[in-house]
């Protein structure tokens, strides 16, 4: 879906979108593919490039916030789908956040010796919850999926450290207000919008690029090195002014820092594992290089994962 098509939905033009956003394109799914259709395409290659089998995964952890339903879990249905018949499923709501939290609990649960190998997947279907009469938000959203095996392995290699943290006194400030126990459907709702994303996109940026600093800057500390030993930033894929905003802060060149955003989008929790995948196999990471990824959503909820590839 490109600038172009949004020019006959909304108010807006190529030029607007681009300089404020740097999208240019979006995917969107078609409207009989659910969250975890397009989950098991990103799996699938995961589990291909790591050459493991669905045996071999003992967790699945699943980062969305548009499951395909409300119960069971899009982890189960994933599960069922993978035959993924040794393993345990669940789902995480931490918004743009989720594959990196999903990174976090993984690298938690292989330290302490409960599995072994860990398919992680951060997917959304972001066209099902987006106002496209909402100008300041529609253009930016748009549907993936990114997947990784995480193993234990005898390595200096992996997840070297990891940072989450959230405050949800500013949950206002991106959220789905209807749909929920607290502001359920009746039988006379309107479907007015509260029922879609709602942002205040100035606040959201200036905490963004604080919060994302500070928690990049915290699991370089962590790992004992700094900016000058990171070869490739991943940050999510928002909006180009606050990737160049986090880069000048850490200061690292743009050249530095992977980008995609034109192509897809802001895709949520598939963001990072999508911009991570891309730059592996486009060949820009190297064995040894150290890759910081950094993530900011809705919770609010941010955090960070540094890995030496």
């Amino acid at each position: 879906m490109t600038n172009a098509d949004f020019e006959k939905l909304v108010d807006t033009t190529d030029e607007w979108i681009t300089t404020r956003t740097g999208i240019k394109e979006r995917r969107i799914a078609d409207e009989n593919m659910a969250t975890s259709d397009i989950a098991v395409e990103a799996c699938k290659n995961a589990l291909e490039m790591s050459g493991c089998s669905p045996d071999d995964i003992d967790l699945l952890i699943l980062g969305t916030v548009t499951p395909d339903y409300k119960l069971p879990s899009t982890a189960c249905l994933v599960q069922e789908k993978l035959k993924l018949k040794n393993a345990a499923a669940f789902d995480i709501v931490a918004a743009c956040t989720g594959f990196i939290t999903g990174l976090s609990i993984s690298n938690s649960y292989i330290k302490m010796g409960m599995y072994k190998k860990i398919l992680v997947v951060g997917c959304e279907k972001l066209s099902s919850i987006t106002n496209y009469k909402d100008r300041n938000t529609c253009v930016l959203f748009g549907d993936g999926a990114g997947a990784a095996v995480v193993s234990a392995e005898e390595t200096d290699r992996g997840i070297k450290s990891t940072y989450i943290k959230s405050d949800g006194s500013y949950k206002e400030l991106l959220w789905i207000k209807s749909g929920g126990s607290a502001h359920p459907y009746t039988s006379d709702f309107s479907f007015d919008g509260s029922d879609k994303i709602l942002m205040n996109g100035s606040d959201v940026f200036k905490i963004a690029v604080k919060k994302m600093a500070d928690s990049a800057k915290i699991a370089l500390e962590q790992a004992g090195i700094t900016s000058d030993d990171i070869a490739l930033v991943i940050p999510h894929q928002a909006n180009i002014r606050i990737i160049e905003a986090l880069a000048k802060r850490l200061k690292i060149d743009m050249n530095r820092v992977f980008m995609n955003i034109e192509k897809y989008g802001n895709t949520s929790a598939a963001s990072v594992p999508i911009a991570l995948d891309e730059a592996n196999r486009n060949g820009i990471i190297k064995e040894g290089d150290y890759i910081l990824m950094v993530a900011f959503g809705g919770g609010l909820i941010w955090g960070s994962n540094l890995i030496r590839w």
